[in-house]
């Protein structure tokens, strides 16, 4: 009894202690919120959601899994801050300095990054879907296509158009994000920017040998050059109205 009385005493101690040592310095909490001025601070898994940290220093801070959604850290200095699976949905981070960060692992889905400084930043992990203004050196064109696309199946077509213009921006030649900002536009009701994305998507197909994303293009057109009365169905056409069941051709968007 008394050796499962002092085992369980030493297990409440160690979460205690766990806890302690994750938990955040309420003084330093206190002081961010007081002043915006907390370098070095430790902030370890902090609760600072909405909070309004626009142009604070928090260079070198420890914020390790923090919650900072939908916080305004808007000029905001986090040169060499540690947020490592800290919770960032929704952050407005516009202008903020973030040099030589620690992100991995952090959610900055939704995001606002409108000129973020993210030189030197660890990124691995980092989920950026939804995210506004993402500076084209941190991601692939790969990447922003599969962001453009998941943002076009949720309706939100302009979204899609500037994550598949950043694709292209990197990648000239980028048949595939052609082809789908072509059909954003479709379903945005922009026929003529529609067709000729269309267009310029068959084309580079057809250079590249990919006979079936240049047919999927052709199809596309052949589409968009029927009359509006033609169409069997009504309302606003689906994104994958012409790509459907081509899974194959969804693959190789994702090379050409």
């Amino acid at each position: 009894m008394k050796s499962l009385i002092s085992a369980t005493a030493a297990f409440i101690a160690t979460i205690s202690l766990t806890t302690t040592v994750q938990a955040a310095n309420t003084e330093h909490v206190k002081q961010l919120l007081a002043t915006k001025q907390c370098q070095n601070c430790d902030l370890t898994g902090a609760g600072l959601v909405l909070a309004d940290l626009s142009g604070a220093n928090l260079s070198g801070a420890n914020l390790t899994g923090a919650n900072l959604s939908r916080a305004n850290l808007s000029g905001a200095d986090l040169r060499g801050a540690n947020l490592s699976g800290a919770g960032l949905f929704g952050v407005n981070l516009s202008e903020a300095k973030l040099s030589g960060a620690n992100l991995t692992n952090a959610d900055l889905r939704n995001s606002y990054l409108a000129n973020a400084q993210l030189t030197g930043a660890y990124l691995n992990g980092v989920n950026f879907q939804g995210a506004v203004g993402i500076p084209s050196q941190i991601a692939s064109p790969e990447d922003f296509y599969a962001w453009g696309v998941a943002e076009a199946e949720k309706g939100n077509q302009q979204q899609a158009i500037t994550y598949f213009n950043q694709a292209i921006a990197i990648k000239p030649k980028y048949a595939g994000a052609y082809l789908a900002r072509g059909i954003a536009r479709y379903q945005a009701l922009d026929r003529e920017g529609a067709f000729q994305d269309a267009q310029i998507a068959e084309q580079l197909f057809t250079s590249q040998n990919n006979s079936p994303g240049s047919q999927t293009a052709q199809a596309f057109m052949k589409e968009l050059q029927r009359r509006p009365d033609e169409k069997v169905s009504t309302g606003s056409p689906s994104f994958f109205d012409f790509l459907g069941s081509l899974s194959s051709v969804l693959l190789q968007l994702l090379q050409f």
